[in-house]
């Protein structure tokens, strides 16, 4: 059984910083992107970062670029998300998935990811 699970969410002031982790169980974690996407309230499920398997490669939203950072550790079959320089407008249940290197697809595209886990709630205050 898969599992992905988060933690490292919390409250922070703008301008802080935090460190989200997703532990990831029941799969062969190399072979798997890793992406990170956000919700808020009322909101759409949004892209934030994704991080390939083959090469390690980042990619980021906009709204996030430069001051969040994606990175993995397959030794521990863990994904990281470095948030800094934190926004009122970056709070939202952060969650991460898992895309097969077996499947075609965007790591933009929330759909085309395999697995899900349940999310960490991130509170930005002003």
């Amino acid at each position: 059984q898969v599992q992905l699970v988060e933690s490292g969410g919390g409250l922070v002031q703008a301008g802080g910083s935090l460190r989200l982790s997703c532990a990831a169980s029941g799969l062969t974690f190399s072979s798997y992107s890793m992406g990170w996407f956000r919700q808020g309230p009322g909101k759409e499920r949004e892209f934030v970062a994704a991080i390939s398997w083959r090469d390690g490669s980042q990619h980021y939203a906009d709204s996030v670029k430069g001051r969040f950072t994606i990175s993995r550790d397959n030794a521990r079959n863990t994904v990281y998300l470095q948030l800094n320089s934190l926004k009122p407008e970056d709070t939202a249940v952060y969650l991460c998935a898992a895309f097969s290197s077996l499947k075609s697809g965007s790591y933009y595209v929330p759909a085309d990811y395999e697995y899900w886990g349940r999310g960490t709630q991130v509170t930005v205050s002003s």
